[in-house]
């Protein structure tokens, strides 16, 4: 058995099982696209941040938790610098829970930021 979770959705045709790392991957790339978003937090811990590059694994600073098939999103993420950081956060549930949704056809129980830093542009 694979080392990961799946959540099922059942379909008249059989059902579909689909990889906590999928649902990772979506919430990664709809985080990175929300505006204010500076990056992922590269610790659960906050003790080191790191700026979002195409480089990134896209599910850094992205935890997936499937219980009876309901999806629990922990997502710990850097704010830029002069944000409001109450909107950011909102604007991060909302379109985590969106995006999932619409993705897999599965409600999302939680989707919880933890904002673990401030994100300041380098100087050019």
């Amino acid at each position: 058995m694979p080392d990961h979770n799946y959540v099922i959705r059942e379909e008249e045709s059989g059902s579909v099982h689909i990889a906590e790392d999928v649902l990772a991957a979506i919430t990664g790339e709809t985080v990175r696209g929300v505006e204010g978003v500076g990056g992922f937090a590269t610790s659960f811990g906050g003790e080191l941040a790191e700026r979002l590059s195409k480089k990134s694994h896209p599910s850094r600073g992205v935890k997936i938790s499937i219980e009876e098939n309901e999806i629990s999103v922990d997502v710990f993420v850097l704010v830029q610098y002069g944000s409001v950081i109450a909107e950011v956060a909102t604007a991060v549930q909302e379109a985590v829970t969106a995006d999932i949704e619409a993705m897999t056809g599965i409600k999302t129980k939680a989707v919880n930021v933890t904002i673990c830093g401030i994100a300041f542009e380098k100087a050019k």
